[in-house]
């Protein structure tokens, strides 16, 4: 089966290069970027400036091909791709828990970015923490190396030759 989407907008971030971003949210505190909403769909974003954050689905659009096994940034054993995050995938879809700063017209102004620059924005969906919040869950594998997510940046690992 065929899917198709739309790009409605897209991502601005101050990361230029895709070796050397922050590969989680969590490790890109503070660094701000906007969203640029097309007009089209505009409308679509009223009332969302009463949300702290907000999660941005977006297209890896510099991603090519995909392995089902792959050494993540934070871990050197190669794990199964759908126990990882890692931007090479079958549907190089990306998501982003961000903080939504301000809204003005068509822009969405964001921080706590880990998104390249110039990335098509697929979707957005408010983040609510009663429902996207789960008290008690485990991360399998990853619950060792959270922490290291802070400081961890990528490398060429995910880049096609």
């Amino acid at each position: 089966m065929k899917i198709e989407f739309q790009s409605i907008g897209l991502i601005h971030s101050p990361h230029k290069d895709l070796v050397g971003m922050p590969i989680q949210p969590t490790g890109a505190k503070g660094l701000k970027g906007h969203v640029e909403i097309y007009q089209e769909f505009e409308k679509g974003i009223k009332d969302l400036d009463g949300f702290s954050h907000i999660i941005l689905l977006y297209y890896f659009h510099k991603s090519q091909g995909f392995n089902l096994s792959v050494t993540p940034f934070l871990d050197n054993t190669p794990r199964g791709l759908f126990s990882t995050r890692a931007p090479r995938r079958p549907n190089p879809i990306g998501l982003s828990i961000v903080h939504l700063t301000d809204v003005h017209k068509n822009i969405l102004y964001i921080e706590d970015v880990d998104i390249l620059d110039q990335t098509p924005l697929i979707d957005i969906k408010p983040y609510v923490p009663q429902f996207d919040h789960r008290p008690g869950s485990v991360a399998g594998w990853l619950q060792n190396c959270m922490e290291r997510s802070i400081h961890q940046i990528s490398d060429n690992r995910f880049i096609e030759p």
